[in-house]
């Protein structure tokens, strides 16, 4: 009897079960369990309570990211009472555990979904867990990643298992060369303003096609990382050529016999050529242009030369007052350009967007050039490496040069957990994954876009199609 055909989300699941415990839950394997400082002191609370140890230390990765300042200074402080206190707890904690932990001032310190990939601990097959829901990234390199809540993360760290209910499955597929201007931002941007922002709830996402293939793997990485905006429980691109140069780069203790044995493994991640999908959508590169998000939610996003849409021409009464709202929470009104509306501030980092390869793509932007008067434009590094990469290659003097604040890394203004934040009425021109009501401060306004836009925006004081900047300096 022949085996059935799976979806690569299915191989890697049925690879990591423990137990089966019925037909929608198994008991899962966790390879690697990412931590930080806010998503886990309840859970070494209750370990601690039920008299539990950490099963498997050297299998959790911890750092602090969140609550850190990123303003240059040297030991770094955190000044913020609240914010120290969780810091010195996850570094107790770790201590007491036995389990790395990268802290203020550790030079690999950074944001977990940058770190663990250019660490080479992330590799395709594998299962990867972290209280934070862009876990999702993993899936750029071949492993199925996901974010797991605070008493999930008690599971694991006591069993270095999770019960876990099984997903559907969703392939979508975008063939063609990406338009002059776009990145993969805009197409997740592009993908989730189609399908919406719960458009692949309850499913595992598989990205196919030449425009997948083309991607590199951290513009991969960027794709994965905001599919969860659009629901996925996790997301997923097939290990190819690009997956394998990028895992050995970052891989350099692999002997050549290791490498070429876990190559062969590699190279059967892919999903069987008849396996059925549950639900699939087929897109077309060439419709793909630079996107932003005009309100308080990442499915609502615009090319940058199309206009905001009118609350008339929604068809339910719910969406016409969702977009009502969002426009007044935004500032903006119906009908009216996109590009062009001034920004105040601009931020590029993130986990979405504070990799090396985005660093690189707003210095060639802005080299010769300079932020707009009356624009407070930050640069922050996703991790320590990134920063000392883009020191040593000359991006970062040539973004200071152009007046961007070079900052230290950590997550920074994306959740406004720290000091850096908007204040109320503040429009920014971020590189973000959210724009929720208040997500980068209080009254604060987000305008989601690729680090190019976001440099282009920088430059011209206001949102500006990167495409026509030449024209306009």
């Amino acid at each position: 009897m022949s085996s059935p055909s799976l979806t690569l989300y299915q191989k890697l699941v049925d690879s990591h079960v423990v137990k089966r415990i019925d037909a929608q839950n198994v008991l899962l394997y966790v390879d690697l369990h990412l931590m930080n400082e806010y998503t886990s002191p309840q859970a070494f609370s209750a370990l601690k309570d039920k008299a539990r140890q950490v099963r498997r230390p050297r299998q959790q990765l911890a750092v602090v990211s969140h609550i850190i300042p990123t303003h240059a200074e040297s030991p770094r402080m955190i000044r913020d009472a609240a914010s120290l206190l969780q810091a010195n707890n996850l570094a107790r904690n770790c201590k007491a555990a036995g389990i790395q932990l990268h802290d203020a001032n550790d030079p690999l310190q950074g944001i977990e979904h940058i770190v663990a990939p250019e660490r080479g601990l992330i590799r395709p097959g594998m299962a990867v867990l972290c209280g934070d829901s862009h876990t999702t990234t993993y899936g750029a390199l071949g492993a199925l990643g996901f974010g797991i809540g605070t008493s999930e993360v008690e599971h694991v760290l006591a069993t270095q298992t999770l019960v876990y209910r099984v997903a559907q499955t969703m392939r979508i597929t975008i063939d063609g060369a990406l338009p002059y201007g776009t990145s993969s931002k805009d197409v997740i941007l592009w993908i989730i303003s189609r399908i919406g922002a719960q458009g692949a709830r309850g499913y595992a996402v598989e990205f196919d096609g030449s425009t997948i293939a083309s991607l590199s793997a951290e513009a991969r990485m960027t794709l994965c990382n905001m599919t969860v905006e659009a629901g996925a429980r996790a997301a997923l691109i097939a290990p190819d050529a690009t997956t394998f140069d990028y895992v050995r780069a970052h891989t350099p203790s692999l002997d050549d016999a290791a490498w070429n044995a876990a190559l062969n493994d590699w190279r059967e991640l892919k999903s069987d050529p008849d396996a059925r999908f549950d639900s699939e959508h087929r897109f077309d590169a060439h419709d793909i242009a630079p996107f932003v998000t005009w309100g308080t939610s990442p499915d609502q996003a615009i090319a940058v030369d199309a206009r905001i849409p009118s609350a008339a021409a929604q068809t339910t009464p719910e969406a016409a007052a969702s977009l009502q709202r969002a426009l007044d929470y935004i500032g903006l009104d119906a009908g009216q350009p996109i590009a062009g509306t001034p920004i105040d501030r601009v931020f590029i980092g993130s986990c979405t967007n504070g990799r090396i390869e985005d660093l690189r793509i707003v210095a060639s932007i802005v080299a010769g050039r300079h932020v707009a008067q009356g624009v407070r434009a930050m640069i922050v590094p996703g991790s320590g490496s990134v920063r000392r990469q883009a020191e040593a290659e000359g991006v970062a003097a040539t973004l200071r040069a152009a007046g961007f604040e070079w900052r230290e890394p950590g997550c920074s203004m994306c959740l406004a957990m720290n000091d850096d934040f908007l204040t109320a009425g503040e429009r920014c021109a971020s590189t973000t994954n959210r724009n929720f009501e208040g997500r980068q401060g209080r009254g604060g306004r987000t305008h989601l876009m690729s680090p190019a836009m976001a440099a282009a925006a920088a430059l011209s004081g206001r949102i500006t199609d990167v495409r026509t900047l030449e024209t306009q300096s």
